[in-house]
């Protein structure tokens, strides 16, 4: 059971969210040389329940909506598979979903008696658009676009929990690491796109259709590198900052392989985990070297 509940988490997602926090107490670091640990491990829990909210409501809608049942499940794609193989039922995650929301909220609700005005904006925000994602915001083709907004909320709320302030600096490497969680979203719905299609749901692959979102990709990839050199010159990060290419690699394989093997499932597998990867290296590394 506890397996199962592991598995309907996808707790190798929720590194994504881990991330964006991380950057944003590292950018609060590098600014006062130092960090309020308890508010920092708050911020870490909060984020990640409303991180499993999210990923177990999605699931839940997916299943109702016969999406998961119609996909042919990968590791990075096609759902988790807990209500296809009756591990779990429907309402139960549906609940614990809800449940991760509220906890996710009255954590936030902490530091907005602390903070004020802005925590409530950007929990405002979230609660509202992770209820709404699976049912509406996917519906409108705007998945990729929540997630990388998404990204940068909460790198710049993890910084202002720390510092009460928000400047340019904080939101451009929040742009920074939503585009690196949206380019794998953007990757893993390629094996879905039929399921996707045929239940109503738009993903940016499906507006796009599959040939020019392949032509897209590499530059979403170049994207991210582009900005963390400019950011260095710009004086957003920090020279060690160019360490994060080291996850060029991934993002090279990922490329090569995505415009031959877009069409088959199987060989999207190793497109997919090149993109995680590259996606993981990158924003760890980013992070790292802001401490240092």
């Amino acid at each position: 059971m506890i397996r199962s509940w592991l598995r309907a988490i996808r707790l190798r997602f929720l590194s994504a969210s881990v991330i964006a926090v991380g950057n944003g107490i590292a950018l609060a670091f590098w600014k006062n040389k130092q960090i309020d640990l308890s508010d920092a491990i708050l911020t870490f829990a909060g984020v990640i329940c409303l991180h499993a909210s999210i990923d177990l409501l999605n699931d839940y809608w997916d299943y109702k909506r016969g999406i998961d049942t119609a996909t042919r499940r990968t590791k990075f794609s096609g759902g988790t598979g807990v209500l296809p193989e009756k591990l779990l039922k429907p309402a139960n995650v549906y609940s614990v979903g809800l449940i991760f929301l509220l906890l996710g909220t009255l954590i936030g609700m902490y530091f907005v008696v602390i903070r004020g005005i802005m925590i409530a904006l950007l929990l405002g925000f979230a609660i509202l658009a992770i209820y709404f994602y699976s049912t509406s915001i996917v519906n409108l083709g705007l998945g990729e676009a929540f997630v990388a907004i998404k990204g940068t909320l909460i790198v710049v709320g993890s910084y202002y929990v720390q510092t009460s302030s928000i400047g340019v600096g904080v939101v451009y490497v929040g742009i920074i690491i939503g585009i690196l969680s949206a380019s794998v979203l953007f990757v893993n719905s390629f094996p879905d796109y039929q399921a996707d299609r045929s239940r109503g749901r738009r993903t940016l692959v499906i507006l796009l259709g599959k040939q020019r979102a392949v032509k897209i990709f590499p530059w979403m990839i170049l994207c991210t590198y582009v900005l963390i050199i400019a950011g260095i010159f710009l004086g957003y990060l920090k020279i060690y900052s160019l360490a994060s290419l080291l996850s060029a690699p991934f993002a090279v394989s990922a490329i090569k392989r995505i415009s031959k093997s877009y069409q088959d499932v199987e060989q999207l597998v190793p497109v997919m985990g090149a993109t995680v990867a590259y996606s993981r290296v990158t924003g760890i590394v980013l992070a790292a070297s802001l401490f240092i």
